[in-house]
């Protein structure tokens, strides 16, 4: 009987064919597998330290504020504002105050707080001599009024805070921005937006408001 002998250039083909299909298939799989890392992996350092950022933390304590006595008209007014209040100035979340809730209301750490009623200046009065005292209710009239989200808003500046009041309502709001907060007329533009809705313009206003 005739043996049949192997044919040694068919096996070394055959060999060759399979090195070629690994060295292809080896590239092709590292290829899917960094694709598929990149797609799992965050886009950004950013992205990976934003999503697990935690949000600002502030005190529940309650807030100390006076709470003067209103008469009837403004009594009304400030609770009506304090109803329309939003529960966050950007993000400051809103905080208890110790006395009159239907007139204050109070927000973050440290504390922007807001005061409805009561005896703030909202008139501008010619600046009195050297050493008098403005009249009762009165701001030097060469001080500048700020317009925000349809509120006139005069600002004095303390040692830790902006004081804001609006003084083209029919009862005064008075709004104190510590100086943590940068760009303070920025923080009054939703409580603008809430005077508007709860307490009416006065009939008269300084000559700087405009609506």
């Amino acid at each position: 009987m005739e043996e049949t002998e192997t044919n040694p250039r068919r096996d070394h083909g055959t060999r060759r064919a399979a090195l070629w299909a690994t060295l292809v298939a080896v590239p092709v799989t590292v290829a899917v597998a960094g694709f598929t890392f990149a797609k799992l992996a965050p886009e950004s350092p950013d992205a990976a330290s934003s999503a697990s950022a935690s949000p600002r933390v502030q005190s529940s304590a309650p807030v100390e504020m006076p709470a003067p006595a209103l008469a009837q008209r403004p009594a009304v007014l400030c609770r009506a504002l304090v109803s329309q209040l939003p529960d966050t100035v950007r993000e400051l979340g809103q905080r208890p105050v110790t006395a009159g809730p239907e007139q204050n209301a109070a927000y973050g750490d440290p504390a922007l707080t807001v005061a409805c009623g009561g005896t703030a200046p909202v008139k501008p009065c010619p600046s009195p001599t050297a050493g008098g005292d403005l009249p009762a209710g009165c701001f030097p009239d060469t001080d500048e009024v700020w317009t925000v989200n349809k509120v006139c808003w005069h600002p004095v500046q303390e040692a830790d805070a902006t004081v804001l009041t609006a003084v083209d309502r029919e009862t005064p709001v008075q709004v104190r921005v510590p100086k943590t907060y940068d760009q303070p007329l920025q923080w009054v533009a939703p409580i603008s937006d809430a005077i508007v809705s709860a307490v009416p313009s006065a009939k008269t206003a300084p000559s700087g408001c405009s609506a």
